[in-house]
């Protein structure tokens, strides 16, 4: 039986030697260089397209976490000058003589708070137009210089 085992896989042996020693057509060998080239380069360019991705995203989350710190002090600012106002206004209405000059003083004191109240809400209003439009610029503009680099 090991003789006909040995027989009967001779060819398979004959075969695999042949295989060993068959020759790869130069243009198969192009070929596969050309691919394995061009694979390369996409994978270089898709490697650049994520990192201007990620830098245009890592530039607007600094830019939104600084604009979070403006927003946050100009707020502890306002409440801090609020305060300061209202002890103020206690300090001079303590000072009244008479209730008509307690009433005067309160009435130049809402005024005072009310034309404050007016300015903050114009000057909101105002940062919060500019943030937009310069949030829309800047988005537009990474979106750019990612969408231009990897067309």
């Amino acid at each position: 039986m090991t003789t006909e085992t040995n027989t009967a896989f001779e060819g398979f042996k004959d075969a695999f030697k042949n295989i060993q020693n068959l020759e790869v057509p130069e243009a198969a060998r192009e070929f596969v260089k050309k691919t394995a080239n061009t694979a390369k380069d996409r994978a270089a360019e898709v490697f650049a397209g994520s990192e201007r991705v990620t830098a245009a995203v890592e530039n607007a989350v600094t830019e939104s976490v600084t604009e979070a710190g403006k927003i946050s002090r100009n707020i502890q600012q306002a409440i801090y000058e609020d305060a300061e106002a209202f002890f103020s206004g206690i300090d001079k209405l303590a000072s009244a003589k008479s209730v008509s000059e307690a009433v005067e003083i309160q009435s130049s004191l809402l005024r005072a708070r009310g034309e404050a109240f007016v300015s903050r809400a114009k000057a909101t209003a105002d940062y919060l137009g500019n943030l937009a439009a310069n949030g829309a610029k800047s988005a537009q503009d990474n979106f750019a210089k990612v969408y231009n680099k990897t067309a």
